[in-house]
């Protein structure tokens, strides 16, 4: 007689301090059966009475430990079917654990204490929920015994639950009233609520259906996680989890990102009955054609049906952001999807999530910790996406800090874009110093190089001290050259285009050239906006690192002048709404906090404050005489 498959099934806590959660999870673990005795002795009292709250004193230990990104796993089970249940704080300042802790769960049960109803963090730990799609709620209004197991009290608080499920797009939701301390419709039905003819806790997480994620055979994702060949005489074996669809022996596969085909000859899995991997089974399976395949590639259905993911450069994410430093456009970071690694750059910010009324605010500067907000990302190879609404596996992803190693921020896919790259992949590459000495070429040209970075306001007046400064350097005898903003978009950076990451990336690129040319000899002037600070202190840090000087000019102009001039229509337009994302108007800006030198153009000699730029020039690099 075969043994019964038993299902698993996955469960995310929610909820605010003192809802009750770890009592509760004391309870599901102690009527279940699933404490080892000699946890259950150390918090028993010479009474026989267990404190069910400190059954997870071991959790927290385990966060503390960095147990997976501080979301603590407990495991119990009942005659059909085991689970795993994710303890994740309430505290607001543990917003990414939720997020962690329900990125692959089944249901959400959400902590209510029934005196205090539906609080600011259960709103948001359901919106979390819902937005990384789970479908199962249930709502445990806690604590009914200190209401007097009132059937009014209850209804406030499950019809408070109700329109909070109607705002969330009309989840469905199951509301039960519980006393996890004393056990009330946990695992065994109370006594105490004649009133209430639903099922317990444990009864609703029995009765919840589950199917194989995408079980056609048309939808099949398996990443490759290892490569082996035991012996010279056995084939090749490509292992992984199977992350949607199915796989059985004679099914055509196409390897990806390569699109290379080939057929299924064997396939094992844990039982040895099997003879269909089903998701989310672990498979190891041979192939007919010794084809080139390695971790990170994914095999897919090679059936004229099949249902192919994206090969794609670009993806808009939700980002959960988990350190205090903040992520902000053009941040390089690695990104991990599956068994893939890549290197990803953000190109924008879209929104971020307000916590207070869980609104989308527009065009955020930063995402700090815990954050939760939408993204742009351009990776540096392909990455083999699905939607997350369509696949959870292959449309999730962590960001890593590639200098520490540190997790620092998830992710789920909203779309995944294909992009042709502009320019060819670099492979070993290295910088080539000059085979002439700086101080010899400086020396020899009687010039002395350096970078003059102009930053403010449109309209301040950047380009017009900057065309002055150039002017007088020149007809002194000094080789200078202006970077203008308008100019570099006409050729050096005519790729690119105006969000957020694609001004950083300009903002680079222009650092990299005032870089080479300071270092020929050249006073160059950079006239750009540039109104992040992050993105100036990158200019400065690539001259730094070349022992080159770098004047950060502020053309400190205010605001209303700048509107007050106008001359290319840019504020009028952006007031009417006909231009987006103007600095001052509805983009920010980041006025130097340490500039080397502050100017206002309301009212002055524009050669008088040229004078005051070559002055400052002259003090920090000083011309040298010819030898």
């Amino acid at each position: 007689m075969s043994a019964v498959t038993r299902q698993l099934l996955r469960i995310a806590t929610a909820g605010s301090v003192d809802d009750g959660k770890s009592t509760l999870i004391g309870r599901l673990l102690h009527d279940t059966d699933s404490l080892p005795l000699d946890h259950l002795e150390a918090v028993t009292d010479a009474e026989g009475v267990a404190d069910l709250a400190a059954l997870s004193d071991g959790l927290r230990a385990e966060r503390e430990q960095g147990i997976t990104i501080d979301v603590a796993y407990r495991f119990f089970s009942t005659a059909g079917r085991s689970y795993i249940l994710a303890d994740t704080p309430g505290h607001e300042r543990y917003t990414r654990n939720m997020f962690t802790g329900a990125s692959n769960a089944h249901v959400a049960i959400l902590l209510v204490d029934a005196r205090a109803g539906v609080l600011r963090q259960t709103r948001r730990h359901a919106r979390i929920a819902k937005l990384l799609g789970i479908k199962h709620f249930v709502a445990a209004v806690n604590k009914i015994d200190l209401v007097d197991f009132d059937q009014d009290k209850f209804a406030v608080v499950e019809r408070e639950l109700r329109q909070l499920a109607g705002r969330l797009g009309n989840i469905e939701i199951t509301v039960i009233p519980i006393a996890a301390k004393l056990g009330d419709n946990v695992v065994h039905a109370s006594q105490h609520t004649p009133w209430y003819d639903g099922p317990t806790l444990l009864d609703y997480l029995e009765s919840i259906e589950l199917g194989a994620p995408h079980a056609e055979p048309s939808r099949l994702r398996l990443p490759v996680q290892w490569v082996s060949r035991p012996t010279a005489d056995v084939r090749r074996r490509y292992t992984g989890r199977l992350a949607a669809g199915t796989l059985s022996v004679g099914d055509p596969v196409i390897s990806l990102p390569a699109g290379t085909r080939s057929e299924v000859t064997a396939l094992d899995t844990l039982d040895d009955d099997r003879t269909t991997g089903v998701a989310p089974l672990s498979v190891s399976i041979e192939l007919a054609d010794d084809i080139d395949v390695g971790r990170g590639d994914v095999l897919v259905s090679g059936a004229d049906d099949a249902d192919l993911p994206v090969l794609a450069r670009e993806l808009d994410a939700t980002v959960c952001w988990f350190v205090d430093s903040p992520l902000r456009a053009g941040d390089r970071l690695a990104l991990k999807q599956t068994s893939n690694s890549v290197r990803a750059t953000v190109q924008e910010l879209h929104s971020r999530l307000d916590p207070e009324t869980l609104d989308e605010l527009d065009q955020p500067v930063e995402l700090t910790l815990n954050d939760i907000g939408t993204v742009t990302l351009r990776t540096s190879s392909v990455v083999i996406a699905d939607p997350y609404a369509k696949n959870r596996d292959s449309g999730a992803f962590i960001l890593i800090d590639e200098t520490t190693n540190d997790t620092i921020g998830a992710g789920t896919i909203i779309e995944a874009r294909e992009v042709k790259p502009g320019t060819h992949a670099r492979s070993d590459i290295r910088w080539h110093p000059s085979a002439l000495d700086r101080d010899h070429r400086w020396q020899a040209t009687s010039q002395a190089g350096a970078t003059i970075w102009l930053t403010g306001l449109p309209a301040s007046g950047k380009s017009t001290i900057a065309v002055a400064v150039e002017r007088a350097l020149v007809e002194s005898g000094r080789t200078a050259y202006l970077l203008d903003g308008d100019n570099l978009r006409h050729g050096l950076s005519d790729d690119l285009g105006f969000s957020p990451g694609d001004r950083t990336e300009n903002i680079r690129r222009v650092g990299h050239l005032t870089r080479l040319l300071a270092d020929a000899g050249v006073v160059a002037l950079a006239s750009l906006v540039s109104p992040l600070k992050s993105d100036r202190e990158t200019a400065r840090a690539l001259n730094d690192a070349a022992g080159l000087p770098f004047i950060e000019v502020h053309v400190a102009t205010s605001l209303a002048e700048c509107e007050k001039r106008d001359p290319k229509g840019l504020y009028a337009r952006a007031r009417s709404g006909e231009l987006k994302g103007l600095t001052g108007v509805d983009a920010p800006y980041e006025p130097p906090e340490d500039a080397d030198l502050v100017l206002d153009t309301a009212g002055a000699n524009t050669e008088d404050l040229a004078a005051q730029v070559i002055a400052l020039l002259d003090k920090r690099s000083p011309r040298p005489s010819s030898s």
